[in-house]
């Protein structure tokens, strides 16, 4: 009698690692792993998510990753993938005061589609494309060192370990999993496996919609608000049979033809996917001993509208995310995620999804998600930062519009002194060692790693005693300090006392050249002021 297919059901199988709330008066370890375990599967995820603190991904990609797919899930089980009937706001309300999905609401959605959430089913595997097996060649798959993003392949370094890839070691399928996710939405741009659809061969793919993007999240007291305070509200000619996700639609999609057009928020979140996956489990499906990787689609897939993501304008006038940066801090962002309309040059956008989240609760924190990635294959950092409860001051929220202009004014004053810094002391390199231009230096980076999380602390501090004056002498005071100390090793010798003294008016904005004197003999004022603002 043949053996059984291996199967790996993601509904049940317990794949999705999360924290409890504590429950008072007990004993957290002395709680049975049976009645709160550290791993669930989706359905169980769901039913108890008001029991559930929150997810406890450690990987920031895959995190964000599986948001969007909880999302456009919690959307449909909800019944708030369309606009109507009554008044949307008003259901997702009900909805809080019952304080739970509920077994009913929950099985309604998943039941029909039960067989699009296993992993390795042969004719619909979730968020796979079954025809990679014929499409592609099988003597040339990727592996599965090149599917675990945290390991190296090729040529790369190692990041998080060393492997041998002639012996590679087996992800299990729930780590396999995450990292499906991970490359359906950070997978890099540029040559893959060769696909040969309809007699005609390519081995290019297009960057997956967040690469190399941070987004932000509004995280609740449990699961159950994170996802209802995350869900972004459908326009009113979305339709539930138009806003298809992936795995309800009838058919996989033609990658020969024109990618499925964009509907509505579940569409949104979950079809721009720009390359097709395959995983080859082994005879348990406990594991996953190969994979297929390669393009899902010739076109590029515009993800312009994330209602997560910062938008930003350049001098082109063409919006474009804010990229995660893992040498800048979530405090720098705090402006753009309150404010409607924040200083700066590229007239940053705050995510659409803040507009509403806060009707859920106003003791929202914020979660910011991302990988520090170029266009292509190069990866450098995850990106993972919280905030305390913060939304609650967010613009059109009276008084609090008064606190977050403030806040805004304080991140101007903290960048502007880190910004005068970094010039300072670049400047006082250059002249210090002859260099021919003002470029990044062992100063710059010293002078950075000192400066920007005193900045921080100072900028938090304010915040929690609500004192706002005296912000720009406070943040003058660190860039001095810095600078003095990061300099200090050169003022022994005659021109690095002369070089330190003269980049130091840097740090009050710079030399500023006096209007044109005219005289007897037409004599010129000098340039020894500075542009220092009170």
């Amino acid at each position: 009698m043949p053996s059984a297919p291996p199967a790996y059901d993601l509904l049940d199988e317990p794949w999705i690692p999360v924290r409890w709330i504590a429950v008072q008066g007990t004993n957290d370890t002395a709680v049975s792993a049976t009645v709160r375990p550290p791993r669930v599967g989706l359905r169980e995820l769901l039913l108890r998510a008001h029991e559930i603190a929150q997810i406890a991904i450690a990987d920031p990609p895959a995190l964000s990753a599986l948001y969007r797919v909880l999302y456009a899930i919690t959307a449909r089980v909800a019944e708030l993938d369309e606009a109507g009937p009554g008044d949307w706001s008003a259901r997702r309300d009900d909805l809080i005061t019952e304080g739970r999905f509920g077994d009913e609401r929950v099985d309604r959605y998943l039941t029909p589609v039960r067989g699009r959430f296993d992993l390795f089913d042969p004719v619909r595997p979730f968020l796979q494309d079954p025809r990679l097996a014929e499409q592609c060649d099988p003597a040339n798959t990727a592996g599965v060192d090149k599917l675990i993003t945290t390991r190296p392949s090729g040529n790369n370094h190692s990041w998080f370990q060393h492997v041998n890839s002639a012996a590679p070691e087996l992800p299990t399928s729930d780590q396999a999993v995450l990292h499906l996710l991970v490359w359906h939405y950070y997978g890099p741009s540029g040559r893959c496996s060769s696909r040969t659809v309809g007699g005609v061969k390519a081995a290019s793919s297009k960057a997956g919609p967040l690469r190399s993007t941070l987004s932000y999240h509004p995280e609740g007291e449990t699961l159950f608000e994170t996802l209802l305070a995350g869900l972004p509200e459908p326009g009113k000619g979305v339709t539930r049979e138009g806003d298809l996700c992936p795995w309800e639609r009838a058919e996989l999609p033609d990658p020969a033809d024109a990618p499925p057009p964009l509907e509505g928020p579940c569409s949104a979140l979950t079809a721009r996917s720009q390359h097709a996956l395959l995983l080859v489990p082994d005879a348990t499906g406990r594991y996953v001993r190969d994979a297929f990787i390669t393009w899902a689609n010739q076109l590029k897939i515009p993800r312009e509208g994330d209602p997560y993501l910062i938008w930003q304008t350049s001098k082109e006038g063409n919006l474009y995310p804010r990229p995660a940066d893992s040498q800048r801090a979530l405090w720098r962002d705090l402006d753009a995620l309150l404010l409607e309309n924040p200083a700066g040059s590229t007239r940053p956008r705050r995510p659409e999804v803040f507009r509403t989240a806060l009707d859920v609760s106003e003791v929202l924190r914020v979660r910011a998600l991302g990988f520090e990635q170029d266009g292509q294959a190069k990866d450098i950092q995850f990106v993972d930062a919280l905030t305390p409860p913060v939304l609650g001051l967010a613009e059109g929220k009276e008084p609090a519009v008064a606190v977050a202009v403030e806040i805004g004014r304080l991140r101007v004053l903290g960048e502007r002194y880190g910004n005068r810094l970094d010039r300072a002391v670049k400047k006082a390199w250059a002249a210090f060692t002859s260099a021919p231009k003002i470029r990044d230096c062992t100063w710059a980076v010293e002078a950075a790693a000192r400066y920007w999380p005193a900045a921080e602390a100072e900028f938090w501090k304010r915040l929690n005693e609500r004192d706002f004056d005296g912000a720009a002498a406070a943040f003058r005071v660190l860039a001095e300090q810095a600078y003095d100390t990061v300099t200090y090793g050169a003022l022994g010798t005659m021109r690095g006392a002369r070089a330190c003294t003269t980049a130091r008016i840097e740090l009050y904005g710079g030399p500023v050249k006096r209007p044109a004197k005219t005289g007897a003999a037409g004599a010129t004022g000098r340039s020894d002021t500075s542009t220092e603002d009170a």
